[in-house]
């Protein structure tokens, strides 16, 4: 129970010890803590600066006595009041701290796995984008299972309600009325991929993110947080898609 009051098992010892001791010099106290000899002064000291023990001088030597246990609860008291206090400087200080992070240069990457983990990295578009942003898509592979499509469509028309935009390109092999499918929706255009351009993965990009997929047998997505790393890819984007002819809405 001392142990939960915030005194270390060395120090709960010692306390009670001087309890049942009564005023004592420092060898009685550690025949009958247990504490080592040559730690019991730093022991006794912290007990000290708690207000659990004092002592005075008789001679040339040291005798300490236990305080009140009543005490114990006053030094609760005060800890819970400096940790009122700590807590409220920490808040104050977090916008500035958020404020350092955000203007030093970030970089992360985090694997997922499968299409939940796909689906987990999505998100983030929607905790990073407001309304009127956009995010891109491109390499999107032309065969995908029927629980994928249906993902898409109900993602869509979340997207919708969110204000959000999104460019896509899809590989040249994707049958045409998944993409009018798509254009459907407020707020997205899809297009094909340039003639003859094929890749194994397909990317997302959106501020300073980018999510690069893996069309394996169990999918793994990467996602990077590195700005000159998404620039780099939204450049590639930007490229491919001038070179991109539109796609009509489906009647």
């Amino acid at each position: 129970m001392l142990s939960q009051a915030g005194l270390t098992d060395v120090e709960s010892r010692a306390y009670l010890a001087l309890l049942e001791l009564g005023p004592s010099t420092t060898g009685p106290i550690v025949d009958r803590s247990g504490v080592s000899r040559s730690i019991i002064y730093q022991i006794l000291e912290r007990l000290t600066q708690k207000g659990l023990v004092s002592h005075i001088v008789k001679g040339r030597t040291m005798h300490f006595q236990a305080a009140d246990p009543s005490r114990i609860k006053d030094y609760l008291e005060d800890e819970e009041r400096k940790f009122s206090e700590n807590r409220k400087n920490v808040e104050a200080l977090l916008p500035k701290l958020y404020s350092m992070r955000a203007g030093a240069k970030q970089s992360e990457a985090t694997i997922y796995l499968g299409f939940k983990g796909m689906a987990t990295a999505h998100e983030h578009t929607y905790q990073a984008l407001s309304k009127g942003e956009e995010y891109f898509y491109m390499g999107i592979p032309p065969d995908q299972p029927d629980y994928v499509h249906a993902y898409w469509k109900r993602d869509h028309k979340r997207r919708e309600k969110a204000g959000i935009r999104c460019r896509l390109l899809f590989d040249s092999r994707t049958p045409v009325g998944v993409l009018r499918d798509r254009n459907k929706f407020e707020g997205c255009e899809a297009r094909y991929m340039p003639s003859g351009i094929k890749t194994p993965s397909s990317i997302v990009g959106f501020k300073d993110v980018t999510q690069i997929s893996f069309a394996t047998d169990y999918a793994i997505s990467v996602e990077i947080v590195n700005q000159r790393i998404a620039d780099s890819f939204r450049a590639y984007f930007e490229e491919f898609w001038k070179r991109a002819k539109p796609i009509g809405k489906r009647q």
